[in-house]
């Protein structure tokens, strides 16, 4: 089963940037696609990013597009999110997660969510 561990969140001022890192465990790693989510205070759960098994294909949500960028180093079993021209409104916590390409779409990867790591975006 591969486990996930979010990192590099903080806080930030509007128009910052800031690196997000998922480390995974586990030697199918590369088998997955991974999806990058976000949780406001008092909102559910939404899809932010996705990247293909191999690293080939992308999709953003509206909201992101142009801002946040992901990658997926195998080799490493880590994806990242690197998100500029932040904004207050991209305060949340970021989750990874991984499953099948439709399904990270989706909203409905395969693996246990992690803690997640806390962006907060200052006016």
């Amino acid at each position: 089963q591969v486990q996930l561990v979010e990192s590099g969140g903080g806080l930030v001022q509007a128009g910052g940037s800031l690196r997000l890192s998922c480390a995974a465990s586990g030697r199918t790693f590369s088998s997955y696609s991974m999806g990058w989510f976000r949780q406001a205070p008092g909102k559910e759960r939404d899809f932010v990013a996705a990247i293909s098994r191999g690293g080939g294909s992308t999709y953003y949500a509206e909201s992101v597009k142009g801002r946040f960028t992901i990658s997926k180093d195998n080799a490493k079993s880590t994806v990242y999110l690197q998100m500029n021209s932040l904004k207050p409104e991209d305060t949340a916590v970021y989750y990874c997660n991984a499953g099948a390409w439709s399904a990270v779409l989706a909203s409905n990867p395969v693996l246990g969510w992690g803690r997640g790591t806390q962006v907060t975006v200052s006016s």
